[in-house]
């Protein structure tokens, strides 16, 4: 059996994370931020120290990873709240460590049933997309608290109102503002200061929130106190939901501002039809490991898996670092011509998901490598159903555009159980409209959709349909070694969280880094086009001028994607790690740490 690469020495040793009272008017402090601990009892990683926090707590009460998972979740709606939050939805990943399953459930949003393929057409042409998003046209039925409810009943410990009890707190109490989350409110300024609940809530006194202040949102503790109290059904059956249904329909714009927001077409009767899928993971056996992942409606499951497969039949771990970076690319690129083509709803769409991660057509694919140049984009897609050796053939699909906003995190307990889980409200501050007296925003998940066929002639598996779940890129990954979890991680960042889970993946597996480094290092997203987007950090790479000697070219932006991951190491302890520096940097912690 090929052995792991060595664990590099850990960067940081913490101590578990603890609330203190020293904080803005009395308030509880922020718990501190560490990208990494190491130690027992089970671990937490995710953007927000106090969400992490929050599944410590549920973790240190005897609760399991799934207890865990949707009481950081519930804070990360408090803390990350134009990241994610009961008003969207997402995908969770669970590996039982008591039967060696594997199980997901597609929390998606979705079209209401009166949507069809003309959702976003005016006049027969597609709506400005800043149009389309912030308006209730953009809203799908949210997912979230069904995932929650669904993860709880099915394998969880405690009920939801004990594990929505320390986001309940910190809602009441509040959080302290930091320049992340300022700077995300400034983006958002033009739209937030047009819907009173919206600016009531994120721009007090008509400003933005200064960093180091303190935020509360009682409004979002009440909602949470009554799903608590009265379970899911007032959400999708009572007055929560009409109360979402109401806004969307009848956006809450200020008369005085102009902004005209179009209304949305889901009603109350999409709301109590919503259920989420429990359905099979997809599994790729990638060398010594099982990497397990979310199938469609999210196209992460199978762009990673065909990836890792095209990858499979080279020994990345003695190639150079330049090609290296090389076969990573070319693979993004390739999988992303593949799932620009194939890839929607397969309750809507034939989607050849088995097909699209088989060995046979991975080795069809490779072969479209070369060590000695660069393919050029954008690529066409080969065919998964008939195979064909270095095809590029047909007509190239480009990419649609995807919000950028969504948050990941990562749980494991001291049973062994691994929750990896991904949620959205699509772009940063979702559609801008947060539901009044509720607390908490509207998804613009529908947005997802293409707007129209991104190619004449081809056909397109992500136009708007009646109760369409749009495609997603959210790749929450599991992966296992002899039947037992190994790591899991994920990210945010639209289309790019694809490849920032892949490259997580080849670093840790592959290449020798720590998951805490894995996670820490440059990033390049290739996603089939003629330019691949890179970091600062990627493009001062030494091996730069090689790659662009292949035929690569880079544009530059400041930053991809906000990973976090758990690994378990061999003596039964467990490695959280999350971001340094990206997005403000992440927060990891576990139960005990090590001495």
């Amino acid at each position: 059996m090929r052995a792991l690469p060595r664990l590099a020495p850990p960067l940081l040793l913490v101590t578990a994370l603890i609330w203190s009272s020293a904080g803005p008017a009395g308030a509880a402090a922020p718990p501190p931020k560490v990208p990494e601990a190491v130690g027992w009892g089970g671990a937490v990683s995710t953007v927000s120290a106090d969400a992490t926090a929050a599944g410590i707590e549920v973790l240190r009460a005897g609760g399991n990873a799934v207890d865990a998972a949707v009481a950081a979740a519930a804070a990360l709606g408090v803390t990350e709240p134009y990241s994610s939050g009961i008003g969207g939805g997402g995908y969770f990943v669970y590996y039982d460590h008591a039967t060696g399953r594997v199980h997901t459930i597609d929390g998606r949003e979705k079209a209401g049933r009166t949507a069809d393929a003309g959702l976003f057409l005016e006049n027969g042409k597609p709506l400005a997309f800043p149009d389309a998003v912030t308006s209730g046209l953009s809203v799908g039925v949210p997912g979230t608290a069904a995932t929650w409810d669904a993860a709880l009943r099915e394998w969880g410990s405690r009920s939801l109102a004990e594990n929505l009890a320390p986001a309940e707190r910190i809602a009441d109490d509040g959080f302290v503002v930091n320049a992340t989350f300022r700077g995300m409110t400034r983006d958002n300024y033009s739209r937030f200061k047009d819907f009173p609940d919206t600016a009531k809530l994120f721009l007090p006194g008509g400003k933005l929130p200064e960093a180091g202040s303190l935020l509360r949102n009682p409004d979002l503790a009440a909602t949470y106190r009554q799903l608590g109290k009265d379970g899911i059904k007032a959400f999708y059956q009572g007055d929560i939901g009409r109360d979402v249904v109401n806004t969307l329909q009848r956006p809450p714009v200020d008369p005085a501002s102009g902004r005209t927001a179009r209304p949305g077409k889901v009603d109350t009767a999409d709301l109590a039809a919503y259920q989420v899928r429990p359905q099979a993971p997809t599994h790729v056996a990638y060398r010594d490991y099982d990497v397990y992942s979310i199938a469609p409606s999210s196209s992460g499951g199978t762009t990673v898996g065909e990836a890792l497969g095209i990858l499979e039949d080279g020994d990345l771990g003695d190639y150079s670092s330049t090609q290296y970076y090389h076969h990573f690319l070319e693979a993004s690129r390739i999988a992303f011509a593949d799932r620009n083509r194939w890839v929607g709803d397969p309750h809507y769409s034939d989607v050849p998901t088995r097909e699209l991660l088989s060995p046979r057509y991975a080795a069809s694919r490779a072969c479209l490598i070369s060590p000695d140049r660069a393919l050029t984009s954008p690529l066409a897609p080969g065919d998964p159903r008939h195979p064909a050796d270095c095809a590029d053939t047909g007509q190239a699909v480009p990419e649609s555009y995807e919000g950028q906003n969504t948050t990941h995190l990562t749980v494991a307990d001291r049973w062994g159980n691994v929750v990896a889980y991904t949620l959205s409200i699509e772009q940063t501050g979702g559609s801008g409209i947060t539901v009044p007296g509720r607390g908490f925003l509207l998804n613009n998940e529908l947005t997802d959709f293409d707007f129209a066929p991104l190619a004449a002639g081809v056909p397109d598996p992500n136009l708007p349909g009646p109760g369409k779940r749009p495609r997603s890129s959210m790749s929450p990954t599991i992966v296992l070694r002899d039947g037992e979890p190994l790591l899991a991680t994920g990210s945010p960042g639209g289309a790019t969280i694809i490849t920032t889970t892949l490259q997580v993946l080849l670093g840790r597996l592959d290449r020798g880094l720590s998951l805490e480094q894995a996670i820490a290092a440059p990033r390049a997203s290739q996603r089939n086009t003629a330019a691949t987007q890179a970091e600062p950090g990627f493009l001062a790479l030494p091996e730069r001028s090689a790659l662009e000697g292949l035929g690569h070219s880079f544009s530059s932006v400041d930053e991809i994607g906000a990973a976090t991951g758990v690994e378990r190491l061999p003596d039964g302890r467990w490695v959280a790690a999350a971001e340094p520096v990206r997005r403000g940097g992440g927060a990891a912690a576990v139960v005990r740490p090590s001495d």
